[in-house]
């Protein structure tokens, strides 16, 4: 009985830690202080925007539209087109190569490397972007003043471009959250950015050397990454005003199937986090200690649901300590406001908040689809074309 009931304080006290653990890192963060910027270095990066498609080629034109409308001339795009019928594609543009495999690859790094074996010449930089992303006009100039500072991995920021529907809002509003936290604070506490899996960019040497070996089939290739990443005593730095436009989820079946493969990837992956907590406390690299904290966090409702359920547990049992969850979830949803308080927020993604339960229902419909979400859906659908 004593272990049982010493395995259940564990329990408790590992999911609690989560639930106050943004809060943590913006007091953190504000001990820390503004971090200094490093020397700046004379890099003019050679950039390969890769373009993945997979089946899907409806927004491409307007995705390389706005790429070539950026304020930085040096680069070319590498549209990878999956499994697609291109006969329609066609780019004006000498910055533009088009690709189609002649095998099917069913992969994101299997395009991007496919794009990278057919560079037309050898670039120094590379940015990922989705075939559904607009990119702002700065993107790449904004992206240069973190390689200039030396860093080899930078991460933008991933804005919604449609939330007219509620399912779109919410999702939104998950996506702030996590670029607050995930990015900014975990970046301005010592440590480096979580991956969003597009609107990211890396030296070309240090992508190859992370990922050319590995065949990462499947969703969760920017889990894998950021291990190598972080592994290898890099910092990924967040660019908060190197912005792309993303489409959010607009239906339920869409949501379903994207958030089933999600889930899939945190339970493949999330154990690589007990790797780099050793690491860190073995070389004292808080870097690495406090990103391996932050990939063995499960995805945001589950531990949300954990936690509302140890709380009514508790209030049968232990009245007093159902009282510091009940505290514990004020913190997160205080936490939560002031992530939405510090962005850009649309009024639109505060009035669609009272719709979270059908929301995380929603999610753990998803969490049963999770073991077989690799053969439901290969990537998400986005059936409604938006704008900004």
């Amino acid at each position: 009985m004593a272990i049982i009931n010493l395995l259940w304080i564990i329990l408790q006290l590992l999911i609690g830690f989560h639930l106050l653990f943004p809060v943590l890192l913006l007091i953190i963060k504000t001990l820390i202080g503004r971090q200094k910027i490093q020397q700046s270095l004379p890099v003019l990066p050679d950039y390969a925007v890769i373009v993945t498609a997979y089946e899907q080629t409806d927004q491409l034109p307007e995705v390389v539209d706005s790429i070539l409308a950026m304020e930085y001339s040096n680069y070319l795009v590498y549209v990878v087109a999956d499994n697609c019928d291109i006969s329609n594609l066609h780019f004006n543009s000498d910055k533009v190569v088009l690709l189609r495999p002649e095998q099917v690859l069913a992969g994101n790094v299997r395009s991007h490397f496919y794009a990278i074996h057919n560079f037309i010449r050898p670039h120094s930089h590379l940015t990922i972007i989705d075939s559904d992303n607009l990119v702002e006009r700065d993107y790449l100039s904004v992206l240069n003043s973190y390689f200039q500072q030396g860093y080899q991995a930078v991460q933008g920021v991933r804005k919604a471009k449609n939330i007219d529907t509620m399912y779109a809002q919410l999702d939104a509003a998950r996506d702030i959250y996590y670029h607050y936290y995930d990015g900014q604070m975990l970046f301005e506490a010592g440590s480096s950015a979580t991956l969003a899996g597009s609107g990211m960019a890396f030296t070309t040497s240090l992508y190859r050397e992370c990922l050319e070996k590995l065949d990462v089939s499947g969703a969760g290739f920017d889990k894998v990454l950021q291990h190598a990443i972080v592994s290898r005593g890099q910092r990924i730095a967040f660019a908060e005003e190197a912005v792309v436009y993303d489409e959010k989820t607009s239906g339920s079946e869409q949501l379903v199937n994207q958030r089933a493969r999600w889930i899939n990837t945190w339970f493949k992956y999330f154990s690589l986090g007990f790797g780099l907590v050793a690491a860190g406390i073995i070389r004292l690299d808080w870097n690495r200690f406090l990103f391996g904290i932050v990939l063995l966090r499960p995805p945001l409702f589950i531990f949300l649901v954990l936690s509302v359920l140890m709380m009514l547990i508790n209030l049968a049992f232990a009245p007093l300590v159902s009282l510091s969850w009940f505290a514990a979830l004020l913190v997160f949803v205080a936490g939560f406001f002031i992530a939405l308080f510090n962005s850009e927020t649309d009024p639109k993604i505060y009035h669609s908040l009272k719709r979270i339960p059908q929301f995380m229902y929603l999610q753990m419909v998803s969490l049963f689809k999770a073991k077989k979400a690799n053969k439901i859906s290969v990537a998400t659908r986005h059936n409604v074309k938006k704008v900004i």
